[in-house]
């Protein structure tokens, strides 16, 4: 009897590991490559380093975004808030964005601000359009754009189709998850985070 419970706490256990191991489908390295970016203070930064030795979450956005992206950040910031409530505060957050010829520094502070974003725990990236895309890439993240209007003063206006992702990084730097980032389930990216760091 006492073998037949130890066996059966040991599938109970090896189950329990499995489940949450395929709640964490991707192992991708992502410090094998290194991306020099600009954050919201027109500092120089560089990726991975601006992420490793903490969990991360990260969103891919462009400001001028009408829907998708402003709901992918609010996502990003309420996460930070339950995780905060929950005691949880050496979570970073890093927000990509992949229209460097509108979002500068400046207009990337200001988004964040108007959002009550805390930089203590954020940071907002561009770069060269080259460097950003060369780096959307290794997340398997898409963004083109579109509907280019011209106007009189020389001004042009265009939006931009884009992938809608949130993704979850480890401490080491390793790709984890990836989520809608409009659409998530902020519990289960939690949940993910809490299971990552074992808190």
């Amino acid at each position: 009897m006492k073998k037949r419970i130890e066996i059966l706490l040991t599938a109970g256990i090896f189950l329990f590991t499995l489940s949450c191991s395929q709640d964490l489908p991707l192992d991708k390295d992502l410090t094998k490559k290194s991306y020099k970016l600009i954050n919201q203070d027109s500092m120089v930064v560089d990726f991975p380093e601006i992420i490793l030795g903490n969990i991360s979450v990260m969103g891919f956005i462009y400001t001028h975004c009408p829907d998708i992206c402003p709901m992918t950040t609010h996502n990003m910031y309420l996460t930070e808030m339950s995780l905060k409530k929950a005691g949880i505060e050496d979570v970073k957050f890093v927000a990509l964005s992949f229209d460097p010829e509108r979002d500068k520094p400046h207009v990337l502070k200001k988004f964040a601000e108007i959002r009550d974003i805390d930089f203590k725990n954020w940071t907002l990236v561009t770069g060269e359009q080259s460097v950003i895309y060369d780096l959307l890439r290794r997340f398997d993240v898409r963004a083109v754009a579109t509907d280019s209007v011209f106007y009189d003063d020389g001004e042009v206006s265009y939006s931009m189709m884009h992938t809608d992702r949130i993704s979850l990084i480890d401490k080491e730097g390793r790709l984890r998850k990836n989520y809608m980032g409009s659409r998530i389930n902020i519990e289960e990216l939690i949940q993910d985070i809490k299971y990552l760091g074992e808190y």
